[in-house]
């Protein structure tokens, strides 16, 4: 297999942060070390966050072992979707993934638990990194602990904040007005009983036919992140983007548990401070982008439409939405009502 090369975008991040990165808390000799080669892979888009998140962590770990431990990285899904990449992580043929969090619950049944619609729209991306991502954290350990069950070791959640949107041909500004709009939706329970207890309809339909089905009106809209929408150009066939901010934009970056008990302690340290500093370098970059594609969105005629806190209380106050939220919350074992405290005590 070659080694990827990293990408333009990427090569810049490193360039403008090495002066930056920390020195390790013990000073290692990592070439008394045997040399450690990973696999890596994602199946994003090209020139999503995930992907340069995952190159960016192959280069800090080269960058911090010496080059002793690496990460032969595959993106935009060299090496298969996001099934097949989990797949082969949980059975060690590959050793690291990176991918949204809705596919990894087939493996791991309590990431539903960010299925909770609206569950961080009104928390800021601190609050919720400090959630996902410190071991002081109940809903990290909890969760962490369910990956370990699976056969995986949870080694970060890259976010800030942003969300999947809503793209429509109709106006969205109250609540009235999603009553009876067919929506395109991934194929997941949880998401598609969301949108109907707010009396929407939600219609399955494979990513190839979307854009399609929006400009013959089989359909009325879609959800997804801004960068996606501006890349899939559905500017050219829908009217507005509505800020509904219900499903976290979020990608996880996990290793083989396997893989993972069997390096070296200090091998284990250094890739974990590579996600660390990946993360803390990019979750910045991510508002950008966001503010950036919605830039683009308005710019190419879409008109924005953002809501405040009463519109968030009035649908999560609905009795569709509460008895999701208690459906979801029992389906993972109660990590849900976990996630929800978490979240108002690091606030």
């Amino acid at each position: 297999m070659k080694k990827t090369t990293v990408s333009l975008l990427l090569a810049g991040i490193m360039a403008l942060s090495v002066a930056a990165v920390p020195v390790m808390a013990e000073d290692v000799d990592y070439s008394a070390l045997e040399a450690v080669e990973l696999i890596g892979a994602d199946s994003t888009g090209k020139g999503a966050a995930g992907q340069i998140f995952g190159e960016l962590v192959a280069a800090k770990v080269d960058e911090i072992t010496d080059g002793q431990l690496t990460i032969d990285y595959y993106p935009n899904g060299e090496l298969g979707g996001d099934a097949d990449l989990l797949r082969q992580v949980q059975s060690n043929d590959i050793q690291i993934v990176v991918c949204q969090t809705a596919p990894v619950v087939s493996f791991i049944p309590e990431m539903a638990v960010f299925d909770m619609p609206m569950v961080f729209s009104k928390y800021d991306g601190d609050t919720i990194n400090t959630v996902l991502n410190s071991e002081d954290s109940a809903f990290n350990q909890q969760l962490s602990a369910a990956y370990d069950a699976a056969g995986y070791k949870l080694l970060g959640f890259l976010q800030n904040a942003t969300y999947r949107l809503t793209t429509a041909n109709q106006e969205l500004n109250t609540l009235e007005d999603f009553k009876g709009m067919q929506i395109r939706t991934m194929e997941n329970s949880n998401h598609m009983a969301f949108w109907s207890a707010i009396g929407a309809e939600p219609t399955p339909l494979a990513w190839a036919e979307v854009y399609i089905a929006l400009q013959n009106g089989t359909i009325d809209a879609e959800e997804n992140a801004a960068d996606t929408v501006v890349g899939a150009n559905f500017s050219e066939v829908q009217k507005v983007l509505a800020c509904t901010n219900h499903i976290l934009y979020a990608n996880q970056i996990a290793i083989s548990k396997e893989a993972f008990e069997a390096l070296d302690p200090a091998y284990q340290a250094a890739l974990q401070q590579a996600v660390t500093e990946a993360l803390d370098e990019m979750r910045p970059q991510l508002a950008d982008i966001d503010a950036s594609n919605k830039a683009i969105l308005e710019k190419n005629g879409m008109s924005i439409v953002e809501y405040d806190a009463d519109f968030f209380d009035s649908v999560l106050a609905l009795d569709g939405v509460q008895a999701l939220y208690s459906d979801i919350d029992a389906q993972v074992n109660g990590l849900g009502t976990t996630l929800q405290e978490s979240l108002e005590a690091a606030e």
